[in-house]
């Protein structure tokens, strides 16, 4: 039996860290639940920008979270190569170049799917990952 595997883009881990208590936050934590699942250090790093300029959080609750990601999801580091598949990715299918160095993680990672709330939802890329909205239903 195989595990399905999905890599969390960013904005999936602001829902999830978010102190309101929204549909989306509980949509997104119980969501997940059912991948084995990746995250970058491109990831991590939009994380904590978004964290302390957007979420208001403090240094140690990104901290905690930041130990609790790496803790509950395979990490992906950047490197040279990623880079260059993002540019790939960016020239073949027309994606910003940050949100085609987290698709090009994805597939380093040999991921199933990309959860993400602002790319196309369906789409196939590489005829390999899928790109996943989970908040459409």
């Amino acid at each position: 039996m195989s595990v399905t595997k999905a890599f969390l883009d960013t904005n999936i881990l602001i829902y999830i860290f978010s102190e309101d208590q929204n549909k989306k936050r509980e949509q997104a934590i119980s969501r997940i639940n059912s991948y084995k699942r990746y995250i970058s250090t491109q990831v991590l790093t939009e994380f904590c920008s978004i964290g302390i300029r957007k979420l208001k959080m403090d240094h140690l609750h990104i901290e905690v979270a930041l130990n609790e990601l790496c803790l509950k999801n395979g990490l992906l580091t950047v490197d040279v190569d990623t880079i260059k598949l993002g540019l790939h990715i960016q020239n073949k299918y027309h994606y910003s170049y940050y949100d085609s160095l987290i698709i090009a993680s994805a597939l380093e990672s040999n991921c199933d799917y990309l959860l993400s709330e602002d790319m196309n939802n369906g789409q196939v890329i590489e005829k390999s990952l899928t790109i996943l909205n989970i908040f459409d239903n």
